[in-house]
């Protein structure tokens, strides 16, 4: 792992940048494009909730400037256990949404689907880069973002893969992980995201209008405030 976020090793090196159409992954795709990556999009249709947040990425990748965007359909969400798959299961919201421990919207193992997709498609591109938005400062207490788990999962990587057993080493970049949501927001605007373009909620609605009330809306609203930015996320009427 190299949270850092180095120059390209060679300008237009390729990488893969997991992107969900959110503000942080929108942030990753800008910072890595920064950098001198040609950047490949990956997203992942995997039985959510809404498919706003895929319009979103759309939007975001050609916005930014990816190289290609793929959006690959596997669906984990049959086989349930989130809140985010599972519409019997309900999106915490007020003050459900401050309980301690891992929420019900974590969807099992998805980070580690994503980034082994992300792993192939790096590979078959002779890339040795892979990004991905884990934040473990304003997050949602997920297993799957924290830095140890980047650092496993890249250890992994270079055991499973014919690029790292041939010592062409591959790197997981989680860029904004000791990043708070202002300093996130910061950064975007920095290198030019348009955040308003981006979905970030749980339940957004068909026209990717939020909530304003789970956990995702509440923590991208106070990283714009304290940022001291305007919020430009679209809220459903009350």
């Amino acid at each position: 792992m190299n949270p850092a976020l180095p120059p390209a090793p060679v300008p237009g090196a390729p990488a893969v940048v997991l992107l969900s159409g959110g503000q942080d992954s929108a942030t990753v795709l800008a910072m890595a494009r920064h950098a001198g990556y040609a950047c490949h999009a990956l997203s992942l249709d995997y039985g959510q909730r809404h498919r706003a947040e895929l319009d979103a990425a759309r939007r975001v990748a050609l916005a930014l400037g990816a190289a290609r965007h793929e959006i690959v359909r596997l669906d984990i969400g049959r086989f349930g256990g989130s809140s985010l798959t599972d519409t019997s299961i309900d999106v915490p919201t007020g003050s459900q949404a401050g309980r301690a421990g891992i929420p019900n919207t974590y969807v099992p193992a998805r980070n580690t689907v994503m980034l082994s997709l992300a792993l192939s498609w790096a590979e078959a591109l002779g890339g040795h880069d892979l990004f991905y938005g884990a934040n473990a400062v304003d997050y949602s207490g997920y297993p799957d973002c924290r830095p140890e788990y980047v650092q496993a999962f890249e250890h992994m990587a270079n055991l499973a893969t014919k690029a790292g057993v041939e010592g062409l080493r591959m790197r997981v970049h989680a860029p904004i992980i000791h990043m708070t949501k202002a300093e996130i927001i910061r950064e975007g605007l920095r290198l030019g995201v348009d955040f308003a373009i981006t979905v970030s909620c749980y339940q957004a609605d068909e026209q990717g209008r939020a909530c304003g009330e789970c956990p995702s809306c509440r923590i991208r609203a106070a990283g714009f405030e304290a940022a001291g930015v305007p919020d430009p996320t679209r809220y459903r009427a009350a």
